[in-house]
C-alpha cells in the first residue's frame, strides 16, 4: 500500500481556500462563460457562485482537498444526490440575483433546471455524485485531480455504487473516461449554445 499523502475532507476554516482554489480552477470554463460572458464580470461573481457548491457539499456531503492544497472535490452522498430547496437557501442561493443580476440568475436556474432532469433521467440507482472538481492552473496535468476523486471511486466500487456527474467542458471528457466514466447524455442547455455531458461510473 502507497504511505503517500491521501486526500482529507476539507475543514470549516478551510471552505474561502477551496472556493479560491475552483474559482481559479474554472476561471474560464464553459459553464462560468455562460452564466456572466463579461470577464471582469465573472472575476467578480466567480467566488459566491462557486462557494454555492463548495458551502452546499460541505454542510450535506463530503468535501475533499489534496494533501498540499491544490486540488479540490465535492461530492453528494448516496441518496442525497438531490439538491434541495433548503439546502440551497441555506449555501446563500437567495443571493442570486443581487450577484448574478436577473439574466444570470435567469441562465443559472434554466442551467440547474436541465442538469437536474438529466440528473434524474440517466442516475437512476444510488450513486456517489460528484458536483465540482478542480485544480490550481499551475497544478492541472500532474495527476492531482485523479489522486484527488481516488479514494471515493475505490470506495464506491467496493460498496457496489456507481458514481456520477456532469460537465459542460468537453477538454474535461478523457480525463473521466480514463478513470472510468462513460458519457450517457449529451445535449444543449435550453436556450443556450453551451453543451452539456452526464457521465456515469458503473
Amino acid at each position: 500500500m502507497s504511505s503517500a499523502p491521501q486526500p482529507r475532507r476539507l475543514q470549516s476554516s478551510e471552505v474561502d481556500h477551496a472556493i479560491g482554489v475552483l474559482a481559479r480552477a474554472f476561471r474560464d470554463d464553459p459553464t462560468m462563460v455562460y452564466l456572466q460572458p463579461d470577464p471582469a464580470k465573472r472575476l467578480q461573481v466567480l467566488p459566491w457562485a462557486i462557494g454555492l457548491t463548495v458551502h452546499y457539499g460541505h454542510r450535506f456531503g463530503e468535501v475533499y482537498v489534496s494533501p498540499d492544497g491544490d486540488g479540490i472535490a465535492c461530492w453528494l452522498l448516496p441518496g442525497r444526490t438531490e439538491l434541495t430547496f433548503g439546502g440551497l437557501i441555506r449555501a446563500g442561493a437567495l443571493q442570486a440575483p443581487l450577484r448574478m443580476g436577473i439574466g444570470g440568475t435567469r441562465r443559472m436556474l434554466a442551467l440547474v433546471q436541465y442538469i437536474d432532469g438529466v440528473h434524474e433521467r440517466c442516475a437512476k440507482l444510488p450513486h456517489w455524485y460528484l458536483g465540482m472538481l478542480g485544480v490550481e492552473p499551475t497544478r492541472q496535468g500532474q495527476g492531482v485531480g485523479g489522486r484527488l476523486i481516488g479514494p471515493i471511486l475505490t470506495r464506491a466500487a467496493a460498496e457496489g455504487l456507481a458514481c456520477y456527474l456532469e460537465t459542460q467542458n468537453a477538454r474535461n471528457l478523457p480525463f473521466y473516461q480514463k478513470h472510468g466514466f462513460t458519457v450517457v447524455h449529451e445535449g444543449l442547455v435550453p436556450g443556450s449554445d453551451l453543451r452539456s455531458w452526464a457521465m456515469l461510473r458503473s
